[in-house]
């Protein structure tokens, strides 16, 4: 398998999968172990360290968005709080975001119903920051196709990224050269203060 192949299947296989139970299911163990290996090998090149989760929901509820994170240990452990580089798969669209984001779960325990109106602002500020990498990591603003609170909080929750079709999933040289530069826009983010504005 490679990093491409892996978030292909999610793309491919999750509608599918979700209407079985999650538990001992071949594409939860997927999301939860074999994609984030491959996503781990695809950094190893990279200077670490870095923590890799993938998750397709809780319990006996898949997700309505899965995740594989890259989280830098110094900013967060958790998608819940501080900012990190994520590939989300959208309900409505066989494709893939990778979204340099913030923690939509910290903002909602904090902001409460304002909480999107927080995130899309503080997201433009961290755009206006990051300006020197708008050229490579274009995409501004995302959809994920699902309502209700986390699909919602990550759409504002998204600072930018990229959005991969199908079809650019089997380019692994640039998928790998397009997290390299997520990860640069990481570091950059990080050095420039995080999201203390």
């Amino acid at each position: 398998m490679s990093l491409g192949h892996a978030l292909r299947r999610i793309v491919e296989e999750y509608p599918l999968a979700r209407t079985d139970p999650p538990a001992g299911h071949l594409l939860a163990h997927v999301i939860r172990k074999g994609a984030p290996d491959e996503l781990r090998r695809a950094l190893a090149p990279l200077d670490g360290p870095f923590l890799v989760k993938g998750s397709p929901g809780r319990g006996s509820h898949w997700a309505a968005v899965p995740w594989l994170a890259v989280f830098d240990p110094a900013v967060t452990t958790s998608a819940t709080r501080g900012y990190y580089l994520v590939y989300l798969f959208p309900a409505h669209r066989e494709a893939v975001h990778l979204s340099l984001a913030q923690g939509t779960v910290a903002a909602i325990r904090e902001h409460g119903p304002r909480s999107g109106d927080h995130l899309r602002a503080s997201g433009a500020r961290l755009r206006q920051r990051l300006s020197d990498f708008s050229d490579v990591l274009p995409v501004s603003a995302i959809t994920l196709g699902s309502a209700g609170e986390l699909p919602e909080g990550y759409e504002s929750a998204h600072i930018l990224g990229l959005t991969y079709d199908l079809a650019d999933l089997g380019d692994e040289r640039r998928l790998r050269a397009d997290l390299a530069t997520g990860l640069a826009a990481y570091r950059a983010l990080k050095a420039r203060g995080g999201l203390i504005l």
